[in-house]
């Protein structure tokens, strides 16, 4: 069998994890001497259960997924790693539960590269899609790589604002790395491919499972040196994130918001435990001392790609009730600035404004402003 064979054969037996693969790994080397040693001398590392499905004969299941992964890795900046590997990141060696193998499809260097997290709601604010998109975009041109993990909302916002810059963009995803997950976000994803990289621990194929994305958030933290939340609700799955930054040593960031808004209360719970207050990249940027990267030109972004990224930071264009509520946000905001954001007219907006407080959702107060009350 191939190095690839025994480190995926590893991987997809019964009852073997991260912790027990690191300890065979440890006792005996690399795969094939796992596979090579007596029943005896597995369950003196491994349980008893875990050393007999060390020795039973490969599965036909398994032979199908090492088939597909040897086609996969054919094709172009496709890239199979494991723990012995020289391109592993090393930040994942210095958290508690590093993968055994990682799925990469894309630029493998940016695994390596200056970087920061950005999380948050799937069920964002405008103004959390927008600040996640100016300070990806923000921390991007200043050469720093953002992770994220391509689920709808700040992460999607936070990926699309780094494709505008020089950092680019890796994608931690809870699915095979030839899933897209949502679906929604199949040209995005497309787009991290070509210019930034995707990254999963879970075999080929794999579909989304639930259990999966909390537990790849530790890679999302892992791989950063320090994690951004922007908008999170009391029992965010950001939250997880965060608390595993903190763990595994890294900076954790909040933006705060308005105390009305419950997608602000994870932001501030944070801020209370002890995350840093941020306004602006440069904060973060001077607080992991990365103000002195410099851009690489040489991988700045297609024009295409550029401008797709910029109309997508700038765009808005839905314009019902739920919308406006959205472009609202939850602090005061002034009708003009709302007509902006909503790319309505002054006489349809005053007509839907009208409608929003009368049904009790909106509040009006002094100087033209208009608060949110849901």
């Amino acid at each position: 069998m191939t190095e690839l064979s025994n480190w995926i054969r590893l991987t997809c037996t019964n009852g073997i994890g991260c912790e027990a693969a690191r300890k065979l790994l440890l006792a005996f080397g690399l795969p094939q001497q796992i596979f090579s040693a007596t029943y005896n001398d597995l369950k003196q590392v491994v349980t008893e259960r875990q050393a007999q499905a060390l020795c039973l004969p490969l599965s036909e299941t398994t032979q199908h997924l090492i088939e597909q992964t040897e086609r996969w890795c054919d094709q172009p900046n496709n890239h199979f790693i494991t723990l012995a590997d020289p391109n592993y990141p090393t930040n994942l060696l210095e958290i508690p539960d590093p993968p055994t193998v990682l799925y990469v499809k894309g630029r493998l260097d940016l695994l390596s590269a200056a970087s920061v997290a950005v999380v948050g709601s799937r069920n964002a604010t405008e103004q959390g899609m927008k600040n996640a998109r100016q300070f990806s975009a923000s921390l991007s041109h200043g050469g720093i790589t953002i992770i994220s993990g391509m689920a709808l909302g700040i992460d999607t916002a936070a990926h699309e604002g780094a494709l505008a810059g020089f950092g680019a963009t890796v994608a931690v995803i809870g699915t095979g790395a030839d899933k897209v997950y949502p679906a929604r976000n199949h040209e995005l994803a497309h787009q991290i491919a070509a210019q930034g990289c995707i990254v999963s621990e879970y075999a080929l194929g794999t579909p989304p499972i639930a259990s999966n994305f909390p537990r790849r958030n530790r890679l999302i933290s892992g791989l950063a040196q320090g994690v951004l939340v922007i908008e999170a609700a009391a029992q965010s799955g950001s939250l997880i994130t965060a608390r595993m930054a903190a763990e595994q040593g890294r900076d954790v960031f909040a933006i705060p918001g308005s105390i009305h808004s419950p997608l602000a209360k994870g932001c501030h719970q944070l801020i209370k435990q002890g995350a840093k207050l941020v306004e602006t990249a440069q904060d973060i940027l001077q607080e992991l001392r990365l103000d002195h990267i410099a851009p690489n030109p040489s991988i700045a972004p297609t024009p295409s790609a550029a401008r797709a990224a910029a109309e997508t930071v700038d765009t808005i264009v839905s314009t019902d009730d739920d919308s406006l509520l959205a472009h609202m946000g939850y602090d005061p905001v002034h009708s003009d600035e709302l007509a902006l954001r909503s790319h309505l007219t002054s006489s349809v907006l005053s007509e839907k404004l009208l409608l929003l407080e009368l049904e009790g959702l909106v509040e009006i107060m002094p100087g033209g402003l208009y608060r949110r009350l849901n």
